[in-house]
């Protein structure tokens, strides 16, 4: 049985008082199922593979690693060479990243265990100081493995997208964003759940950002009928 993010009725009845325009599209939406992986180094490397090639090749490259190493533990990685690595279908560079990674967990310099026991916010920084995570994927597996209820990414672009069709705005400032996460505190996590399905199409809203110069020339073409 495949592990999703936990939340329950406490998360969401908060939200409905703290929103009630969140409110309205929880209701419609109904509850969400979204996978989470539990092994955060696992997903670190995952991370590292994904970033910039489609969802297929990364899961390709990951599962060829999974077949070469048979488990993803930092002892196993950190023995390979680089060039091991990089022969499961990567670029040098992502290979170099990982094996850095797993040698700094290996030897102790990166105690990743510590990590559940520690605030959002050095989670977050000491995730993103590894070679080849960035303060987005520190988040993304903030949530997505350790299960952290209260995080609201404002480098993710469909986050920014859902907060701008939920509420009719047509950008999304840094202040209104923290606006929006102190008002989901301390279940932003769930917030950043039903903007996603927000922003992915789950209720019949537009988005308000105003249109780039490339969207308004294919609006005259096509008032034009060409």
């Amino acid at each position: 049985m495949q592990d999703i993010f936990q939340y329950g009725e406490k998360e969401v009845a908060y939200l409905k008082k703290a929103d009630k325009t969140l409110g309205a599209a929880i209701e419609q939406i109904g509850f969400i199922e979204r996978a989470i992986v539990k092994d955060l180094f696992a997903s670190l490397i995952r991370s590292i593979i994904a970033q910039q090639i489609s969802a297929k090749a990364a899961e390709t490259i990951s599962k060829r690693m999974l077949e070469r190493f048979l488990d993803i533990t930092p002892e196993r990685i950190n023995n390979a060479s680089i060039e091991e690595i990089q022969q499961l279908g990567m670029s040098m560079r992502k290979a170099g990243y990982i094996k850095d990674v797993a040698a700094k967990i290996h030897s102790g310099e990166f105690n990743i265990e510590a990590l559940s026991s520690k605030s959002d916010e050095d989670v977050c920084r000491q995730l993103s100081s590894l070679n080849g995570i960035g303060v987005w994927t520190a988040e993304m597996l903030m949530i997505f493995t350790m299960q952290r209820p209260d995080i609201l990414s404002w480098d993710d672009l469909a986050i920014q997208r859902g907060l701008r069709m939920l509420y009719r705005h047509r950008k999304i400032t840094k202040e209104l964003f923290r606006k929006y996460k102190r008002r989901y505190s301390p279940y932003a996590t769930v917030a950043s759940l039903y903007l996603w399905a927000i922003a992915g199409g789950a209720c019949e809203m537009k988005d308000y950002a105003p249109k780039t110069e490339a969207q308004k020339k294919k609006v005259k073409r096509m008032k034009k009928g060409k």
